[in-house]
């Protein structure tokens, strides 16, 4: 019989041995909570479980949806028959694994379904002396296909907070010794034991916090593509309101993290000690996709506008000018029938040919007018003395049918078809260039995660300059977020290169290259970004998927 001493010792003995129990599950529970990406976290629920209970080997297998099943008639309310087992992962210590990764019907005549169906713990001795009157065999294939013999085994419902069974963690061979290796009959004899309770017990917990841990993440992924999903229809509703620039978004974002990667790879320079984490990479992607999505309140008018003048005010222009020439020629006729009606033949065909000369003179001055304004009114820089020709047809006038005296164009047709770059004026370009604005504003009303939360600054920043000649706010270099000078090389290259703007032709991408220099040679964009830009041939990623 023990002392009180002894016994009080063997207490404390326990009680330390649990403590270090809950340490290592504990620590083992933040692991799995910090592990979001399902590919990495599956793999580590399956090693901490196999090193808690000492096990040589293990598989994990996870409860999911039968496709085929639910393709197929189904009795109503059966859902048992629209669920399966999915083998996603198998790990040996002493021998290597090949496996594909497969489905098998989720029934009780296996050892994981039936653990997976009843919610219940099954444990084995001997996988291969199972007691009579069991519903499920063991499937030895994989022994008989590596050459390793299963003893011991426990299977583990993965359990989430509402008790239903996630998946199942098959533990096998626990050892004795857990550098041992089994290779060979004597190996198995010497160091395999059945998995004890605390194994069993210590496992289970595991396997609970296992499934929490794949629910979350499982939950995080989905929510993760759903605002991929809702990133990909903001992208297409703001394509939808500008076709024209049509994919613009999908080529920045991959020229974007393209140069980002080559950042990343640098060894010596201003960017050497930079690096994007994955979180930092997916925020700039993210940024990139969204960065023109504030077009959505720019007026569509003038977001694809692609002339001077709108087709609406250019129409009634040439409309105007129909009408001057066809009032000219009624005005031509009937001097031409009073000069009949009034003189004699040998006197009348004088002033007829002077009637017709002024007639012709006119409607080729009108002629040389329509094509004047018709070039004005491209997207180009009109010389100085079209300019002149143009503001001298605004001072010829005509009368309406009233008899009202009207100018040939008006001040405001005058002063957009004298824009002296592009198609928009002042007030226009403002508006265009509040997109940014409203990009901030609307993605500042997303409650971001603390990896995403950058997001909408980055946006912000992307027309800003070096040189403080940017917009909205004219930050200066070192007021710029790293992520926004890089996007900006790549968005300016696209704007310059990409073949969908009906407002401008796109330029070689040797010539956008050209440009490019020059902008960092005006401290425009960043100069080291320039040069890894052209250095890396991000330009060539263009025609790239994103």
């Amino acid at each position: 019989m023990a002392s009180p001493r002894q016994a009080l010792q063997g207490k404390e003995s326990s009680a330390t041995h649990l403590a270090r129990e809950l340490e290592e599950l504990n620590r083992i529970g933040i692991a799995l909570a910090e592990t979001r990406d399902i590919e990495q976290l599956l793999p580590l629920i399956l090693r901490k479980a196999r090193e808690i209970a000492g096990a040589d080997a293990g598989s994990l297998y996870l409860v999911e949806q039968d496709r085929s099943a639910l393709t197929g008639p189904r009795r109503s309310g059966d859902q048992r028959q629209a669920r399966c087992l999915r083998l996603r992962l198998m790990q040996n210590d002493s021998v290597g694994v090949c496996f594909a990764e497969h489905t098998l019907p989720l029934r009780e005549n296996s050892i994981a379904g039936y653990c997976a169906l009843r919610g219940e713990v099954i444990e084995l001795a001997d996988a291969y002396q199972l007691p009579a009157g069991l519903p499920y065999p063991f499937n030895s294939m994989f022994d008989e296909q590596s050459g390793y013999r299963t003893r011991s085994l426990v299977a583990l419902p993965m359990k989430n907070g509402k008790g239903e069974v996630l998946g199942v963690l098959q533990l096998i061979n626990c050892k004795r010794n857990l550098r041992a290796r089994l290779l060979t009959e004597a190996d198995m004899a010497k160091s395999v034991q059945p998995f004890p309770p605390r194994s069993v017990r210590l496992g289970l917990s595991l396997a609970s916090q296992a499934a929490v841990a794949y629910e979350n993440s499982k939950l995080y992924g989905e929510l993760a593509n759903l605002f991929d999903g809702f990133v990909s229809a903001a992208v297409k509703a703001v394509e939808q309101r500008d076709p024209a620039t049509s994919g613009h978004s999908q080529r920045v974002c991959h020229m974007t993290l393209a140069l980002a990667d080559a950042v990343d790879r640098v060894t010596h320079g201003p960017y050497a000690d930079l690096h994007f984490s994955p979180a930092q990479r997916n925020e700039l992607r993210y940024a990139a996709l969204l960065h023109d999505f504030g077009k959505v309140g720019v007026r569509e008018d003038v977001l694809v506008k692609a002339k001077k003048l709108y087709p609406l005010h250019f129409a009634r222009v040439m409309d105007r000018f129909d009408y001057i020439r066809k009032e000219a020629e009624v005005r031509y006729l009937r001097q031409t029938l009073e000069v009949i009606l009034s003189l004699p033949q040998n006197r009348a065909q004088g002033k007829m040919d002077e009637i017709d000369e002024q007639g012709a003179r006119l409607f080729d001055e009108l002629e040389r007018c329509v094509e004047l304004i018709r070039k004005a009114n491209e997207p180009t820089v009109l010389p100085s003395a079209e300019l002149a020709a143009l503001r001298e047809i605004a001072r010829r006038t005509y009368l309406d049918p009233g008899g009202v005296e009207h100018p040939y164009l008006t001040a405001e047709e005058v002063r957009f078809l004298s824009i002296p770059r592009g198609t928009l004026d002042q007030t226009e370009r403002l508006q265009i260039e509040s997109h940014v604005m409203h990009s901030f504003n609307f993605l500042m009303q997303i409650p971001w995660t603390q990896e995403l939360r950058r997001i909408p600054e980055i946006v912000r920043a992307h027309h800003e300059k070096l040189n403080g000649k940017g917009y909205p706010a004219g930050l200066t270099a070192g007021e710029i977020p790293v992520q926004a000078k890089i996007m900006t090389v790549c968005d300016i290259f696209d704007a310059l290169s990409a073949s969908d703007r009906p407002y401008k032709r796109a330029v070689p991408a040797e010539r956008a290259l050209e440009i490019l220099q020059l902008c960092a040679r005006e401290k425009e964009i960043d100069r080291e970004l320039y040069r890894l830009f052209v250095e890396a041939k991000i330009y060539q990623r263009a025609a790239e998927p994103a």
